[in-house]
């Protein structure tokens, strides 16, 4: 059976470097002058990931080379924490972050996306777990409140191309939104 999801993708990352190194008292690198992280557009390769990001072609990042996570997982910390301004996506250094669905029951599944360019097929393997950053970067708390919430590292299948907006995402599991027991 294949699920069908109407989703809109709200935030893209494509980072050439990994800037969180070190302590996170410290704080993150800053991107490399002129770089903007924060992407209208990518381009995904199979098996390889997303071209210009620190993990592409890389081997040891290859059934990881691509981060999905549910935009709903950052409205959660930011009720859980009492935040009062909205999350910033791009500090949870996902490269795709979509609305729509629950994205961390894709563990072990096959899924697609499209944006009107063809669908690109993923396959996800584990979840892409939140680190101590996430309490320096987000907010104070947000590390524990995202555990389980992460989104999934994911190997892409096929090559294609993804945008910000409207999207449809198909999947071999039932991802409707799961109410959220506080």
């Amino acid at each position: 059976m294949e699920f069908v999801y109407d989703v809109e993708i709200v935030h893209l990352l494509v980072s050439a470097v990994h800037r969180y190194e070190g302590r996170p008292s410290d704080g993150p690198l800053p991107a490399p002058v002129g770089e903007s992280e924060s992407r209208e557009r990518v381009e995904v390769r199979t098996s390889l990931g997303i071209v210009g990001d620190r993990h592409f072609g890389h081997h040891a990042h290859r059934t990881a080379a691509v981060t999905v996570m549910a935009e709903e997982s950052l409205d959660y910390v930011r009720e859980v924490l009492e935040a009062e301004e909205p999350l910033d996506p791009a500090a949870t250094r996902r490269n795709i972050v979509l609305r729509g669905v629950d994205v961390d029951r894709l563990r072990g599944a096959q899924f697609s996306l499209d944006t009107g360019a063809g669908a690109v097929h993923f396959q996800a393997h584990r979840p892409a777990n939140p680190c101590a950053w996430m309490d320096v970067v987000l907010a104070p708390g947000a590390h524990k409140a995202l555990r389980g919430r992460g989104g999934m590292r994911c190997e892409p299948l096929s090559d294609g191309i993804l945008t910000l907006g409207a999207a449809v995402l198909r999947s071999t599991v039932d991802l409707a939104r799961q109410p959220t027991l506080v």
